[in-house]
């Protein structure tokens, strides 16, 4: 009997509940490898079959009959290849996190996730009932295990698998990208392979779901923790790797990819991120406010990268207040990068509301009610747009301002997607000029210039904000890393700097709520994966 066996990895974008268009991407994929590679095993992402997360669709009565529709399918126009699949399974009245080997409509083995993540993004538990036995099966007769995404994260099922002398481990994943995740997922599947001495497959979901997303990068590691092979990352694709069972050598079949750096995976994360939301939505196209600022020319730089400029539309809405710079560098890159462009000015829509308004604020002097009025006339000039022509407005606010509550509800946090969300400022610049070293498009003086809402004269963010710089390592260190105002402190910053920025993250949580939804891209991102009270009696430094 041959020891050699090639195996197909098959890094395919699937659509969260579209359990029929998800089984035909893997049928379209299974002979694919089969007829033109003559791959022996194609193995699937986790919960490939309904997508991932499915959240509370796991809930619906008639999952299981879909999912079952969905095997038999496979079963009866898959042959010729063994398929290695995840789905969501029903068994003696609970759900598991699942896998099967399937050959010639033949279910061979099945295997249940044992480890079910209940951290950050994560919330397994609340669906799914854990696996008690190990993912161990004869194939060609070696030994070979099953691994489910957390899995390997853990020392219990690795030890199993070592236990038991596999050959070869194939995991499932569907591992989100956050910065950084790429080196640590590496480090996580050496081990498993080290420890198993034997080669890891490790099949990563791509693709965008709302705030997740999912970066591929799939892998081998051979037996003694060599990567042997990468896919490539935030695109699909279809892999071969040749492994000899008995020696457990790896042979790639195509060249590997390179590991990307940490501006070209954050922007790519931020470019697929608005591409799925945009698509899976269907969305016509986008539009978005162009102020001559960094943030929105930066928003408006990753939406054409995403979606093409034919499906971009930016609108300048100057005042009073909006400098000639900014109007200039507005039009000169919406000419840059081929946009559809207006400039409507929000001047008459002010007054109007001002003298509607001037017996109520009789006696009253000028605060920031005047700056939000502001930002709302230009709010619902693009939610008018966005209506007319079914674009998805998207908002421009990056982590810095969104943690401080640096902007205006029903104003410039008016939209559907927020794409900065999660980036915080000294990122914004640092993607900004990377992204001018492949094409400029983002005019210099734009990155250059010290930013501004342009909401009242002379203003600049610094005039209440501490610089970026400093503001942006206090937030890592207490929205990421979760350390107490003392503890920041500690780290050098004026204690009066950090009781402020605190007591503004902690009060502005109710802005967070109502704000639009944007790519998770660090290890703690505003939204499903940060969740504290709106009201509260907590204060910071206690």
């Amino acid at each position: 009997m041959s020891t050699q066996l090639r195996v197909a990895m098959a890094q395919l974008n699937f659509l969260v509940g579209d359990i029929p268009g998800n089984t035909e991407k893997i049928i379209v994929a299974a002979c694919k490898a089969r007829d033109e590679e003559q791959a022996d095993i194609l193995v699937c992402s986790e919960l490939a079959l309904s997508g991932y997360p499915p959240e509370d669709l796991l809930l619906r009565p008639s999952l299981e009959t879909r999912i079952e529709k969905a095997l038999q399918a496979l079963k009866a126009r898959v042959q010729g290849i063994t398929l290695v699949v995840g789905y969501p399974a029903h068994k003696s009245g609970q759900l598991y996190n699942h896998a099967a080997v399937i050959r010639d409509g033949v279910v061979l083995f099945e295997y249940s996730k044992q480890c079910l993540p209940n951290y950050q993004v994560f919330d397994e538990r609340r669906y799914f009932t854990p696996g008690e036995r190990p993912g161990v099966f004869e194939y060609k007769g070696y030994k070979v295990g099953l691994s489910i995404c957390e899995d390997i994260w853990h020392s219990g099922p690795v030890e199993q698998l070592k236990a038991l002398g596999v050959n070869l481990v194939l995991s499932l994943n569907a591992s989100p990208f956050h910065q950084g995740k790429v080196k640590e997922r590496l480090e996580v599947v050496r081990s498993c392979a080290q420890a198993c001495a034997a080669p890891v497959f490790y099949v990563n979901q791509v693709g965008a779901q709302d705030e997740l997303v999912f970066d591929g990068g799939s892998m081998v590691v051979n037996g003694e923790g060599s990567l042997c092979y990468l896919a490539s990352h935030f695109e699909e694709s279809l892999s071969y790797t040749d492994v000899d069972l008995w020696e457990g050598r790896v042979n790639p079949v195509a060249s590997s990819a390179m590991m990307p750096d940490d501006e070209d995976s954050l922007y790519s994360a931020l470019v697929l991120g608005v591409r799925d939301y945009v698509h899976k939505n269907g969305f016509k196209g986008v539009v978005l406010g162009l102020s001559g600022g960094i943030d929105s020319a930066l928003t408006a730089a990753i939406a054409v990268d995403a979606l093409g400029a034919d499906k971009v539309e930016v609108v300048m809405m100057p005042f009073r207040y909006t400098s000639s710079m900014s109007v200039e560098d507005a039009e000169l890159q919406a000419k840059l990068m081929g946009v559809k462009y207006s400039a409507i000015s929000i001047e008459p829509i002010y007054d109007t509301f001002m003298s509607q308004l001037s017996d109520r604020f009789q006696g009253l002097k000028a605060d920031t009610t005047e700056e939000n009025l502001q930002a709302r006339c230009r709010g619902v000039l693009l939610m008018a747009i966005s209506n007319k022509t079914g674009s998805l407005v998207l908002t421009t606010g990056n982590k810095s301002e969104v943690a401080v509550g640096y902007s205006t509800l029903y104003g410039d946090m008016a939209g559907g997607f927020d794409v900065l969300k999660d980036v915080s400022k000294t990122w914004v610049y640092r993607l900004a000029a990377y992204r001018n070293l492949r094409s400029v498009i983002i005019p210099q003086r734009v990155i250059d210039r010290a930013p501004s809402a342009e909401l009242a004269p002379n203003q600049t963010d610094q005039d209440s904000l501490p610089d970026y710089d400093v503001l942006d390592e206090i937030l890592a260190l207490y929205i990421e890393q979760d350390l107490s105002a003392d503890a920041i402190v500690a780290r050098g910053f004026a204690a009066e700097v950090v009781n402020r920025v605190i007591r503004l993250v902690d009060i502005n949580e109710y802005k967070r709520r109502q704000a639009a939804i944007g790519p998770r891209v660090t290890q703690r991102g505003f939204g499903r994966d940060r969740r504290y009270p709106i009201t509260s009696g907590w204060r910071a430094g206690e």
